[in-house]
């Protein structure tokens, strides 16, 4: 059985139970669902100091930052765009479960 979290958030109540939580926020009345999930990278840092990147699941795209922070915000914004399978083409890494 997994317990629940209560905590605060701008005069709310929430509830967190793993990666997500339900906020009931006192004067707005507004439920709200926060969902995050973990996205796997690789990364390095070229000669001029750049970052370079790309999500584990699509390696064909790489994208670059100026430190490791600008390169994540590139990554999230790469996700956003390739998992709603707007973009036809993309070349995605899968995982397959034998006995």
């Amino acid at each position: 059985m997994t317990a629940l979290r209560r905590k605060t958030i701008d005069g709310g109540t929430c509830l967190g139970l793993h990666a997500f939580e339900v906020c009931d926020l006192n004067e707005t009345r507004i439920r709200n669902i926060f969902f995050f999930m973990k996205i796997n990278f690789t990364y390095w840092t070229e000669e001029d100091g750049k970052f370079l990147g790309h999500l584990n699941e699509y390696p064909d795209h790489w994208t670059q930052g100026e430190d490791l922070d600008d390169l994540k915000e590139h990554l999230i914004d790469l996700h956003k765009e390739f998992s709603d399978g707007a973009i036809p083409g993309i070349r995605r890494v899968g995982e397959l479960e034998v006995a």
